[in-house]
């Protein structure tokens, strides 16, 4: 009688498993530096996504005046990525480009959406929200919407199950030392599609963290016997700053830094969760940021760390900001992951992830699932990044170390008239009229234009910079971009 094949073959296996423990050899049940590839058991999602949070503003990126432990937890048993960033410098384009995989240009949706604005993301646009639910996912929304505020706008319109937050940033409000009154109507807080607070004045705002926090634990709860999504999109450290009573003045760095404190216990109590109730080992946890810090504010701002200005320009210290990401026997613990990646490339990773179809339409994010697992010799798999800002500008474009801005006019802080108190200082106007040039690999304070001594890679760049504006477009140049799709308009 002959032996049976699949017995034969896991004696094998078997012999093989022995003869390399008597080698001395680390037997894993996944190797950690391989690719991260979809596990058919629909791993849970956990992003959360900061306002206005520095590259310098986390102890595991060399801030030492307050302590962000839970967030520094996820580095810590994870990756940290070192040369990350936003799509756009501002809050209504970057969160556009998170959740669609899109530059925020290509799909109609330009700065920060105010109540008044008109337009919105447009229904036939793909969320990683609608993306998951079409995988049987509980979805759920909480903090800083910005994608439009009139209803069909609105998260629950667009894949969410459920949603407490505000419909754009805490600044557009008739309260507080910013603004005069009458210049925004009350800021109201939406749960579903609801609003339960017409007018969120600051008592309401030091609330706010610990409210987001409770709904996002309730719907953990809810939620954990299936896969879930949650995107934890925080209203802070965006300007103005409030804190619980019970965070005030304890970090030992100012409102900044109780802010960031309250922040990161929110973030504790979401991974104990994950821990307590065994869902750590299938679960994708993502902490990063929308822009840089919005540094005219002074002591109300964080820190862009070694890098040249903040939020409002495409500098480095606008647009890289910090990037975490876990995922116990996918992702390595305690990686640094130096290649450049962009939030557009959250959504299609996500997508390998989980085993979905991308959509039909144009995106401009790549799978960086092996960037996450930092898989031997993975490099970036974009030969090249634009930067675009305000209505459609062309302002920068990145590709490998090197980074062009292109001309145009970029408002810089003035170091010595930083606003104080939650009020604004000072900004420069800055004419670029020339093409100017860095070697962020050298120099990443962007200090030393080589435009002159570079020629040819100055000719490189600009045209990859051509060939972006014939898709995107390019306001500057009066370019039309072939691929560019409209935002949502309001019904009337």
């Amino acid at each position: 009688m002959r032996p049976d094949p699949i017995l034969r073959l896991d004696l094998l296996m078997l012999w093989l498993v022995l003869w390399l423990l008597a080698c001395g050899a680390p037997i894993s049940p996944l190797c950690a530096e391989g690719p991260v590839s979809p596990t058919g058991s629909s791993p849970n999602i956990v992003l959360i996504f900061a306002d206005d949070l520095g590259f310098g503003d986390l102890v595991c990126y060399g801030q030492k005046r307050w302590k962000t432990p839970n967030i520094d937890s996820i580095a810590s048993q994870g990756v940290r990525f070192t040369d990350f960033h936003s799509s756009q410098p501002v809050c209504s384009a970057s969160r556009a480009s998170l959740l669609t995989g899109c530059y925020a240009n290509r799909i109609g949706i330009h700065g920060a959406l105010g109540p008044a604005a008109m337009n919105g993301i447009h229904d036939d646009e793909l969320l990683v929200s609608e993306l998951l639910k079409s995988k049987g996912y509980k979805t759920c929304a909480v903090g800083k919407w910005h994608l439009g505020h009139h209803p069909q706008f609105l998260p629950l319109k667009h894949g969410f199950d459920r949603y407490l937050g505000l419909p754009y940033s805490n600044d557009m409000w008739p309260h507080g030392p910013v603004v005069k009154p009458k210049t925004f109507p009350e800021l109201p807080l939406i749960r579903g599609d609801q609003i339960i607070d017409s007018d969120v004045d600051a008592l309401d705002q030091s609330r706010l963290t610990e409210q987001y926090s409770d709904f996002a634990l309730e719907f953990l709860e809810d939620s954990k016997d299936s896969p879930f999504f949650l995107y934890f999109a925080h209203t802070f450290p965006h300007v103005p700053l409030y804190a619980a009573e019970n965070f005030r003045g304890k970090s030992g760095g100012g409102i900044y830094g109780d802010v960031l404190e309250e922040f990161d216990a929110v973030v504790g109590r979401i991974l104990g969760f994950l821990k307590d109730n065994a869902l750590e080992e299938n679960t994708l946890v993502i902490f990063t940021s929308d822009n840089g810090p919005w540094l005219t504010y002074g002591e109300h701002a964080g820190s862009a760390g070694p890098l040249r200005e903040g939020k409002g320009t495409v500098y480095e210290g606008g647009t890289r900001v910090p990037m975490l990401a876990k995922w116990p026997g996918r992702i390595p613990a305690g990686k640094v992951q130096d290649a450049t990646a962009m939030t557009i490339d959250i959504l299609p990773t996500i997508a390998n992830f989980v085993g979905a179809e991308l959509p039909s339409h144009p995106i401009d994010g790549l799978d960086i699932a092996d960037l996450l697992a930092c898989k031997p010799g993975a490099t970036s798999p974009h030969e090249v990044f634009y930067h675009y800002f305000r209505q459609g500008e062309l302002q920068a474009i990145r590709s490998g170390e090197w980074k062009l801005m292109l001309p145009h006019d970029v408002y810089c802080i003035v170091p010595d008239k930083l606003g104080s108190d939650g009020k604004p200082g000072q900004s420069k106007m800055r004419k670029i009229t020339e093409p100017e040039l860095y070697h962020l690999g050298q120099d990443i304070g962007e200090t030393t234009n080589l435009a002159a001594s570079q020629p040819e890679v100055l000719e490189r760049l600009l045209e990859l910079a051509q060939a972006g504006r014939k898709e995107l477009g390019d306001s500057l140049t009066q370019t039309k971009g072939t691929g560019i799709r409209p935002s949502g308009k309001k019904d009337r």
